[in-house]
């Protein structure tokens, strides 16, 4: 019988549906990466609390889902400042590093108008939630111990916020949920998987 990981895994990659590439994970997880990547999965925690926080003021009225993102927010800031400290203790020192192009682009696809614009953000945070389970699975077993550790332990709550998004975003869609989850995972596998100037979390496959 196949035990919850090997479920949540599963039901990730049904929900993705275009796996990672190879070459990411064999770029991502070279040792030469390391300071980039968790700068820039700092980055990408400190992203998701912002976020969560920003449709918290924007959309108070509704009770369930001011409740689940102020969560979120509190857990993703909580893995920030877990990824800080595996940031001082490997003495990598903060600097500013550029976004990839996967957060603009996945924007790009929200529509204007509500609740459309709710729906689709939603949407857009399952598969960065989702995106981020599959590539903590496919690092934790290139990455030293304790870094392993400590990314096999973000998937099972990583994979929570991304049941929380999209159980959010079934209550606002109705019928058209399926058709913007496919409109939306089109642009997104694209930005995934297609050859990328930049490594980062999220990026795809280095060019």
């Amino acid at each position: 019988m196949a035990d919850s990981h090997d479920i949540v895994t599963a039901e990730l990659a049904e929900f993705l549906g275009a796996a990672t590439p190879e070459a990411w994970v064999d770029a991502a997880a070279d040792p030469a990466a390391l300071p980039l990547m968790l700068i820039d999965h700092a980055n990408c925690e400190k992203k998701a609390a912002s976020t969560a926080l920003a449709m918290l003021f924007r959309y108070e009225e509704h009770e369930q889902l001011t409740e689940r993102l102020s969560r979120l927010a509190r857990e993703e800031l909580r893995h920030f400042e877990q990824v800080r400290r595996h940031m001082r203790l490997r003495g990598i020192e903060w600097q500013r590093v550029p976004a990839s192009r996967y957060a603009a682009g996945l924007a790009e696809i929200v529509r204007r108008n509500e609740p459309g614009r709710l729906v689709d953000r939603l949407i857009v945070g399952a598969f960065i939630e989702a995106r981020s389970c599959e590539r903590f699975a496919l690092l934790t077993p290139r990455l030293d111990d304790e870094l392993g550790r400590f990314y096999g332990g973000l998937l099972a709550s990583e994979a929570r916020h991304f049941q929380h998004y999209l159980e959010l975003a079934r209550g606002f869609a109705g019928d058209e949920l399926e058709a913007r989850i496919d409109a939306i995972r089109t642009v997104e596998n694209r930005l995934a998987t297609e050859p990328d100037t930049e490594l980062r979390f999220h990026s795809g496959p280095p060019a």
